[in-house]
């Protein structure tokens, strides 16, 4: 273990320390550091200004976090029901886009969701001849390429435990009269419940703090937290701070991993109890 070790201490744990010890210090009367101990940055984080960017890009998160689980977990379902031999067919294609790059991704929105892209046109191709819906540079746009981009993450997390699924587990479901729905809500969806967790964490975490799709589907009009911090560092020069706000962004995603290494522990528990039960 000791390669790795290294490697993560001199690649992560060293540049946290560094960030957290430089969020401690204040901004220079003309940017830069001036090494004077202060705790005024991370005061400044809890500013209504700022915490609201923090519930914002919460917000936006979560919602790019529930749309993106339902749809993968559904797709994760149907390619695990399909036969062995072609589910790493559609594996394949559910991973297909991790091929290009992540700009090249998010640059293909801009063109289908701008007033004279892809949609526009085939919206006009079916007879729509009013203006065209403003699409980009909206909220909507942010969420849908947040969802795009890490989609395959919950496709994967949540194929694992569906594939591993027993199915005669189902089959007994129904043998005791259960209908479909009740053999997938109080059968299928709780053992399946760590893959879920694991792909919204994900997302959430990944979401939370991206600046590359506010920026580019957003335009500049919904500020996030990763914006805010890229905004910090290379616009108004203000290290300290933005590493206070990294910080803090660092502390939230570390609660959402507790939390989803809790809920993992639990449903385990419960799946073991169950398993239990049923050989008794």
């Amino acid at each position: 273990m000791a390669p790795a070790l290294v490697w993560l201490t001199a690649l992560m744990v060293v540049p946290c320390a560094l960030v957290l010890a430089l969020a401690f210090f204040r901004r220079g009367i003309y940017g830069g550091i001036e090494y004077t101990f202060t705790l005024e940055n991370f005061g400044l984080v809890f500013d209504p200004l700022y915490a609201g960017i923090f519930l914002n890009s919460a917000r936006i998160a979560s919602t790019a976090t529930l749309i993106a689980v339902v749809i993968g977990y559904a797709a994760a379902y149907a390619i695990s029901a399909t036969p062995r031999r072609l589910q790493p067919v559609f594996l394949f294609f559910a991973v297909l886009p991790f091929w290009s790059n992540y700009l090249i991704r998010t640059y293909a929105w801009i063109v289908l969701l701008n007033r004279e892209g892809l949609i526009t046109q085939l919206l006009r191709w079916f007879g729509y001849a009013g203006e065209p819906p403003s699409m980009l540079y909206t909220e909507g746009a942010v969420i849908a390429g947040l969802v795009y981009n890490y989609l395959p993450f919950v496709i994967l997390a949540c194929y694992a435990p569906l594939s591993r699924l027993n199915p005669e587990l189902a089959e007994a479901s129904r043998d005791l009269g259960a209908s479909a729905l009740t053999t997938f809500r109080r059968v299928i969806l709780p053992l399946t419940v760590p893959g879920i967790a694991a792909g919204a964490v994900f997302v959430f975490v990944l979401s939370i703090g991206n600046f590359v799709t506010p920026a580019l589907l957003g335009g500049g009009r919904f500020q996030m937290i990763g914006n805010l911090v890229y905004d910090q560092f290379l616009t108004a020069n203000d290290w300290p701070f933005g590493a206070a706000l990294a910080m803090a962004l660092i502390a939230i995603m570390l609660l959402v991993l507790m939390a989803q290494a809790l809920a993992a522990d639990r449903a385990a528990g419960r799946a073991a109890q169950t398993a239990g039960g049923a050989d008794g």
